[in-house]
């Protein structure tokens, strides 16, 4: 959600921002409703003094028997009320579609994020490790003898339709281990919170992290009205809606995983083969709630931290900095990592790690008090996978594996698989 003052104080700003979004004369319709809005309540207000002014002769002129000026008067005052009436409809009609074109309008990008039409214009920040030389032609997961032991999508198919898997015996068990690791990792070396969520949130919660209205295809909804969470980014960031905080409780850094679910509205025909992009799907969600003069210095942290779990992996990867055509609605800045993908032959995201400033907040009416006792002020929000835990086991399977169908696991895992370090070939952990 934008600031209104802060569009009106400097409008060409933020259409310079906006047209880096491919928006173009933005504020022009923003102002213009906004000033109808205060024309209206403005009206409101006058009438509402001259009706108070008209109530207070009334008496008078009844008790020196003025009977003209009492009718006067008395007509003066339905008159007032009606169009009190009239004009404050007006005002919190356009208070509405103010509301609803802001609700509807992406972020603002930082000054030094690149500008790009799509993902070809990402700028490369780094890479970690070297993708394996293989004597043999590299397969994609579900093609892994190992791995195919284990996946089975024509039972998912027949449950619940296409882009769903059920996962048998080890993968089920090397899928867990990761949620588990990372889980682990997060919450006894990196200081987050472990925190257990809903995955059926109110309308009230999409709209605070952006989901809605503007992305509601992209989610399910159930009958009765709950929505089905795309992340748990939605729950971990909404616990903090209408709060005013300690300024001494920030940063609030927590982590949650979670089942996610998203419709792939618009993927039709893309990776439609194996489970890189499902329905059903679970993450290990990472949000920092933080002053604004931090999350600069919070948003590197968290990308630090998703890297981190891929190098104790020992997976390759490479981070890059989304430009304007490819950032995502409600961020300011996203740095996405990118894995290794073999049997692709090319690297994938696995996380992205946002920062979006004041504009889920905003939304959510989510503020902090600082120590000198000033008026509250807006937190700043952070968001990002530490890590996708299907991604992350494709990745684990396809660097992982061998001529012979099995694959060698990364020796981190060893303590959540019972010191086993092997899929075999017929899908067993030794």
């Amino acid at each position: 959600m934008h600031d209104i003052r802060a569009i009106r104080e400097n409008p060409e700003a933020f259409d310079a921002a906006m047209a880096r979004r491919g928006l173009s004369g933005v504020s022009a319709e923003v102002l213009g409703i906004d000033e109808a809005r205060r024309a209206s309540i403005a009206a409101a207000e006058a009438a509402q003094a001259a009706r108070n002014a008209a109530s207070k002769e009334v008496g008078a002129a009844k008790a020196r028997g003025d009977e003209a000026e009492f009718e006067r008067l008395r007509a003066l005052l339905a008159e007032k009320k009606d169009e009190i009436a009239r004009l404050e409809e007006a005002a919190k009609a356009e208070d509405a579609r103010l509301t609803d074109l802001l609700l509807g309008l992406p972020n603002l990008p930082f000054h030094d994020v690149p500008d790009g039409d799509d993902e070809d214009d990402n700028v490369e920040l780094r890479r970690w490790g070297t993708p394996r030389a293989f004597d043999f032609t590299p397969k994609e997961h579900f093609e892994i003898a190992g791995a195919a032991a284990g996946l089975d999508f024509e039972t998912a198919a027949k449950l619940s339709g296409s882009r769903f898997v059920v996962m048998r015996g080890a993968i089920a068990r090397l899928h867990r281990a990761l949620a588990q690791f990372m889980l682990d990792t997060h919450v006894t070396e990196n200081g987050l919170t472990e925190t257990i969520t809903p995955v059926l949130v109110r309308d009230e919660a999409m709209y605070g992290t952006n989901q809605l209205p503007k992305f509601a295809e992209d989610s399910y909804r159930t009958t009765n009205g709950w929505w089905l969470i795309p992340t748990s980014e939605v729950t971990l960031t909404n616990t903090v809606a209408g709060d005013i905080l300690d300024a001494g409780a920030l940063p609030i850094r927590l982590c949650a995983h979670t089942q996610c679910f998203r419709s792939e509205a618009g993927s039709a025909g893309k990776d439609t083969s194996g489970m890189l992009r499902q329905h059903q799907f679970e993450k290990v969600e990472m949000v920092s709630i933080t002053r604004p003069e931090d999350s600069g210095a919070e948003h590197e942290r968290m990308t630090r931290l998703a890297e981190d779990i891929l190098e104790r992996l020992g997976l390759p990867y490479r981070t890059v900095v989304l430009c304007t055509g490819d950032l995502g609605f409600g961020a300011r800045r996203t740095h996405d990592i990118e894995v290794w993908l073999p049997g692709q032959n090319t690297y994938r995201e696995i996380s992205s790690v946002s920062v979006c400033g004041d504009f889920q907040a905003r939304r959510m009416t989510a503020r902090f008090r600082p120590e000198d006792g000033a008026k509250p002020e807006f937190v700043h929000t952070l968001n990002g996978s530490g890590l996708a835990v299907g991604r992350c086991l494709i990745a684990v399977l396809e660097n992982g594996q061998q001529a012979d169908g099995s694959v060698d696991l990364p020796e981190v895992l060893g303590p959540w698989l019972g010191g086993k370090t092997r899929l075999t070939a017929e899908g067993v952990l030794e």
